[in-house]
Order: C-alpha cells, then structure tokens, then sequence
C-alpha cells in the first residue's frame, strides 16, 4: 500500500493533483481542505496517502495531515459512504467541526454538505459517535471551546436523557474554567429551572 508520496506538485485541478515521485506522476484526489494548502505548481509537496482498490480502478486519495487521513478511513468504513462522499464531507468541514457535530449529533450540519442526506447524515452520527466525536473532541478545542470538561458535561447531560437542545443551552451557563463535577451542577440547576 501506498502510505506516503513526497515529490514535485505538476498539475492542480480541483479535486486532483499529478504529482511526480522521481520520474512517475500519481494522480492523487484531495479533499478541499488539503487542496487549498498546497504549494505552487513546480514546489516539493508530501502527501499522507491512501489507496483505494476498486475492480475496475486503484484509486489514490492524499491528505495534508494524519488527522485528515485518519477520518477518512473512518469514513469510508461507514455502509454507504464511499471514497467520494468521505472527501466531500472533508472537503465541506474541517475535522474539527466533524467532530464537534458528531459530539453534539448535529445532523443538520452533516446534511448541509452536498450529497450527504437526513438518513446518511444519521448513520454517520451513530457510527462515529465513540470513534470520532470523543476523541477529536478534544483535540478540536471541545464542544463549547473549553476543552474535553465541556465535552464530557455535555455526555453527561446527553446521557441523562436531555436533548441536544437542552444540553447546548445549559452548556451556556457553565464557565470554561469548571470542573466537570460542578459544570454538571451548574448545568442542571440550569435545565431544572427552564
């Protein structure tokens, strides 16, 4: 398998790049967001790669950052998500907000990028709810930007039986500085009195 390409950028276009590794020019497809950080055509670039083998085709698709490559294997593991759709959903958010939507089950963002429906929009929740949204979560500066305590106040309050609504709006009223002990007061203090 293909994991890495390092080589000279030769051709740019929109989802696809040529790029020449010592004398042979893949044809990588990228997501926008990898697309939009490349360097001039004719400049050194490396790539994180991932190689897809189809019957009819061997399709290689690169990344500009593990992170990136890493949801997309995510992704494409996912029942009616293909290699096009993963990079659409990359190219229509950064992993970050992906990860901020699957915590908070956000399905109305997932279905704002074009090709993703209510039903897949759905099913990727689900699916990448423990895989994705907890563990990039964090990464992503939390659901409320204060770090993984917001994130696991937030779980709590999703695990109690409150809606995604309701958690969001009691997630208002706890300081970034909490404890998730005492976000958890707060944030119930808050929802006993709406």
């Amino acid at each position: 398998m293909i994991g890495r390409l390092s080589g000279i950028l030769l051709e740019k276009n929109p989802p696809h790049l040529l790029v020449d590794c010592n004398g042979v020019g893949y044809e990588v497809g990228v997501p926008m967001s990898t697309f939009y950080n490349l360097p001039a055509v004719g400049e050194k670039i490396v790539l994180l790669t991932h190689l897809t083998v189809r019957e009819d085709a061997h399709i290689l698709f690169g990344f500009g950052s593990a992170e990136e490559r890493n949801v997309f294997k995510e992704l494409i593991k996912i029942s009616g998500v293909g290699a096009r759709t993963a990079l659409s959903i990359l190219s229509g958010m950064s992993v970050g907000d992906l990860a901020q939507a699957i915590t908070l089950q956000e399905a109305g963002r997932l279905t704002r990028v074009p090709g993703i429906g209510k039903k897949t929009a759905e099913r990727l929740l689900l699916e990448l709810k423990g895989k994705l949204g907890a563990d990039l979560g964090a990464v992503g500066g939390g659901a409320h930007g204060g770090g993984s305590a917001s994130a696991d106040i937030l779980n709590a309050l999703l695990a109690l039986g409150y809606s995604d609504k309701e958690a969001t709006l009691a997630m208002k009223q706890v300081g970034a500085d909490c404890s998730v002990s005492d976000g958890i007061k707060i944030a119930l203090k808050a929802l006993s009195k709406a």
